[in-house]
């Protein structure tokens, strides 16, 4: 397993906006963070509508 200096696990900011972001435009789903080599590198979103 690699060692990852603390550096390199700090967020960016500019992505945790896109993920605040992500949440707040949706009602029901969820968002997911797929992470490479400690890095956040793409932002899955899947929206659920009710027909209720």
């Amino acid at each position: 397993m690699v060692n990852l200096n603390e550096e390199k696990r700090k967020i960016d900011e500019k992505v945790l906006e896109q993920i605040k972001e992500k949440i707040e435009s949706i009602q029901y789903g969820s968002v997911t963070a797929v992470v490479h080599e400690g890095k956040i590198v793409q932002l899955d979103t899947n929206v659920k509508i009710r027909l209720v």
